[in-house]
């Protein structure tokens, strides 16, 4: 199984076990997202080591080859010595030194291909990662959104229910209870203040006055009843008693 397919089954295994948690939406996403960040670096840090593998034949490449040239500069030299059969042996080195310089450019060239697929693959995996996170920004925004309606909803739906309404008539009648409880101890006070028993008679002098004086203009209006005269008739009928007064008493001198 490749180092992708591993990523790919790890995150899989991981977003299943969060949606089987029943987690909230907006914290497995955000667990989500960083579980594939992790595996990103996990797999940045294989592609370095491709790389590193890469490099590392390359330069064996190299060498082989650079042993090759070598080995054949020494046949030369031997057979410019005379020397043949040593000849022969610089060549027999030679000839293994350039087996081994094309195994390892054969394995340089496999590993350069494996290596621009994982590096392909890892693009790939970044494309989308970033891809998850905008995903995951609107999948939020959706999810918040979403709960301040429900939210909204549930509230419009508590004030349409008749309990509440009834519970603001109640009230509304405990305080109608608690004004009238409150006139009811001002005027009662009221009442209990001072001389109660004058309070009384002053109320009925006043109230008996008021209706008779009423009553009379009624019949005056009517042409029943004179005019009712001003209240300034009644010291001038003091007077007249008073007039009588000298004359009682002149009887009485006379008949002394």
């Amino acid at each position: 199984m490749g180092i992708f397919s591993r990523i790919g089954t790890l995150i899989k295994s991981n977003l299943n076990d969060l949606i089987s948690k029943a987690e909230d939406p907006q914290k497995m996403l955000n667990q989500l997202v960083a579980d594939m960040q992790n595996q990103l670096v996990e797999a940045k840090k294989q592609v370095a080591v491709s790389i590193a593998d890469q490099k590392r034949l390359e330069k064996q490449r190299d060498e082989q080859t650079e042993l090759v040239q070598e080995w054949e500069r020494k046949a030369m030299l031997a057979v410019r010595a005379g020397d043949d059969s040593l000849a022969r042996e610089a060549l027999k080195r030679k000839s293994e030194h350039e087996a081994q310089a094309a195994e390892f450019t054969k394995q340089t060239q496999l590993q350069k291909d494996s290596v621009d697929k994982l590096k392909e693959q890892l693009r790939t995996l970044n494309d989308k990662i970033e891809e998850a996170k905008r995903k995951k920004n609107i999948l939020i925004a959706r999810q918040k959104r979403a709960e301040a309606q429900k939210a909204i909803q549930d509230t419009m739906q508590g004030l349409s229910d008749t309990s509440a309404f009834d519970t603001f008539e109640r009230m509304a009648q405990k305080v109608d209870q608690i004004e009238a409880e409150s006139d009811a101890s001002v005027e009662l006070g009221g009442e209990l203040s001072g001389d109660t028993l004058q309070q009384k008679f002053k109320a009925l002098e006043s109230g008996s006055a008021g209706t008779d004086s009423a009553l009379a203009e009624l019949k005056a209006k009517m042409g029943l009843a004179p005019a009712p005269e001003a209240k300034a008739a009644l010291p001038s009928q003091v007077t007249q008693d008073e007039s009588k007064i000298p004359s009682v008493l002149t009887t009485e001198n006379r008949n002394k």
